[in-house]
């Protein structure tokens, strides 16, 4: 059948070998939408810890310029998963990534767990919205991938195998996502960028189906409004419903670029070199 016809290719390669092929037809026909809004939660999750949070409002960069803040992390990630970081653009960016990241102190434990919600928040979101479950050879194609991406930005002691990561995840989580008002400043900001991409009339909407989204012990860490039983139903089943409807949708015949996507706070285009805080960036 033609709608499996990318399964098929991605079920015969190797999640180790071709892990870079396997993320780009996973990530850019099969569950673009998905990853997407997946690596937004996964970003959100870690404004959760305090260590993590305190350095974006220090910096003030998150608060102040919140849109090229998420449209600069949102290229960069999309420079890796759409053409891979072993190309010329994914080189590119990988360098940025690091520059940008050498001007502060950061513990190698925070770089750890950031990648690890890169790798299993997408795997996550498809378990409970996906119109179909990935199979093995993604899900371990993005547990080489984001491997191979945190060796090259130098983070030490990445697990070598899958269930070790999770486990390293899961517990950084337990140990320390915990409330502080750096949490609340940087999850505010993000919850008022998103909800300013909707028309005014449906804001309420969005911003408690935001809240819906996080489980208690995020509300709690964000001292986010605890949303409605109503609400906490609805966001997921309108998802759910979603993902069914798109079992019957045509497969996507071309890839879905971010990369070559209008972003508002690079109406003209980006340079990748110019993504990220000016130089003169510093923590306070």
């Amino acid at each position: 059948m033609a709608r499996d016809k990318i399964l098929n290719e991605i079920k015969m390669l190797d999640p180790e070998q071709d892990h870079e092929r396997i993320v780009f037809l996973s990530t850019c026909y099969e569950f673009s939408f998905d990853t997407t809004r997946a690596l937004e939660m996964a970003l959100f999750r870690t404004f959760c810890v305090p260590s993590i949070s305190g350095l974006l409002d220090r910096t003030g960069e998150f608060r102040q310029r919140t849109q090229k803040r998420y449209d600069d992390t949102d290229i960069l990630v999309s420079e890796l998963l759409e053409w891979g970081y072993t190309s010329e653009r994914g080189a590119r960016a990988l360098q940025q990534i690091n520059r940008l990241h050498g001007r502060f102190s950061i513990p190698n434990e925070d770089f750890l767990y950031v990648l690890s919600t890169f790798l299993f928040e997408p795997i996550r979101w498809n378990q409970r919205f996906g119109w179909r479950l990935m199979c093995e050879q993604e899900r371990f194609g993005l547990f080489y991938f984001w491997r191979a991406v945190g060796q090259r930005m130098d983070i030490k002691d990445i697990p070598e195998n899958y269930r070790t990561f999770e486990c390293f995840n899961e517990e950084y989580e337990r140990q320390h996502v915990r409330y502080a008002r750096s949490n609340h400043r940087t999850g505010m900001a993000t919850v008022n960028m998103f909800v300013g991409w909707f028309p005014m009339v449906v804001a309420p909407f969005v911003r408690s189906g935001l809240y819906a989204m996080l489980e208690p012990p995020l509300i709690e860490a964000f001292d986010f409004p605890e949303p409605s039983r109503f609400m906490r139903w609805a966001v997921p089943s309108i998802l759910k419903l979603r993902a069914r409807l798109l079992r019957w949708v045509p497969p996507r015949r071309h890839p879905r670029l971010r990369t070559e996507m209008v972003h508002p706070s690079h109406p003209q285009g980006y340079v990748i070199e110019q993504l990220g805080p000016p130089e003169k960036m510093e923590e306070k």
